[in-house]
């Protein structure tokens, strides 16, 4: 009778997988279309905005932003705070899971797998960049350990058809920023009033911050929390060996003290130049998160790496 429960939740957990990967052949569309094609919403826009078939007015308008145009810094920033190890991994982190859930890997993989399935409540806080993607292209915020497995095997798939930089490029275009905010562009815009190729250190390590919980601790709103982990995120930029946890965690840390360091004096590249007409109403703006002032779209941007064409003239007038 003392096996009983471990017998049981291999089976259960084995059978999640054989059912996730079932699942995963069916997906669509493939990862390999997004090799060249942006998405005009994404399953998590849909269940966050109350999104009901058949209409798709409550949905926010993606306005894609190449990599190119995202700053160095907040491409950094983002990967300190949400997945260290992307660059090296092939979509998922076992040794981020393994801490996640205390697994002794003495135990072979059947200890694993039971370890895993008892402590799944902490996968959480393990998800690397690419499984966060995939529960946004396909799935949804569910906690239930069916989806996580799908989440895991879509990961593998995604890493399998795309480069790391494209990986990237679509996360940061498709992920929450704060209630209607998707995207690094529109969150720098509503933020802080510049367009993503021009977030400062600080400002960088805000948006960082607010992505584990959007929509209850981000720069407008109860920043209290968001403030806490910016400041180790910052640290971490800076080189200060501290670690960043769970954002669940922050609320009662000691941030060590960080000694400014001139932009000018960080090995980063710039930023390629962008119109900067559209922008200039936010010349000589405070630093200080306010309200931003209207700004004009960015120029349509064909995920192919080319400027897309001019649409044709048309009496229905078309979304932005």
């Amino acid at each position: 009778m003392a096996d009983a429960k471990p017998r049981k939740a291999r089976r259960v957990a084995l059978g999640t997988a054989a059912l996730a990967l079932v699942w995963l052949f069916g997906v669509w569309p493939p990862p390999l279309w997004w090799r060249d094609h942006r998405p005009r919403a994404t399953a998590m826009m849909r269940e966050a905005e109350g999104w009901q078939a058949g209409s798709s007015s409550n949905l926010p308008a993606v306005h894609p932003t190449a990599l190119r145009d995202i700053s160095p810094v907040l491409q950094r920033m983002v990967i300190i705070a949400e997945d260290s190890r992307f660059r090296t991994h092939h979509g998922i982190d076992p040794a981020e899971i393994a801490d996640a859930v205390g697994i002794d890997q003495t135990k072979g993989w059947r200890g694993t797998i039971v370890a895993a399935w008892r402590h799944r409540d902490r996968l959480r806080g393990a998800s690397t960049i690419t499984q966060q993607l995939a529960k946004n292209l396909y799935l949804s915020s569910s906690r239930n350990p069916l989806r996580k497995v799908k989440e895991a095997v879509t990961a593998l798939r995604l890493e399998s058809a795309l480069s790391k930089d494209r990986i990237l490029e679509l996360y940061l275009n498709v992920v929450e920023w704060g209630p209607g905010v998707w995207g690094a562009d529109a969150a720098s815009r509503a933020y802080f009033g510049v367009p993503a190729s021009r977030v400062d250190e600080s400002q960088a390590a805000a948006l960082a911050a607010t992505l584990p919980h959007p929509r209850t601790s981000n720069p407008m709103f109860r920043p209290d929390r968001m403030t806490a982990r910016r400041d180790l995120i910052l640290a971490r930029y800076r080189g200060v060996e501290v670690d960043i946890p769970p954002a669940e965690e922050t609320d009662t840390l000691q941030v060590p003290a960080i000694a400014p360091t001139p932009v000018e004096s960080l090995p980063i590249e710039a930023p390629i130049p962008v119109d900067t007409t559209q922008d200039s109403v936010t010349a000589g703006r405070s630093a200080s998160v306010s309200p931003p002032t209207a700004a004009a779209s960015p120029a349509p941007y064909s995920w192919r790496g080319h400027p897309s064409r001019p649409a044709p003239p048309s009496r229905r007038a078309r979304a932005p």
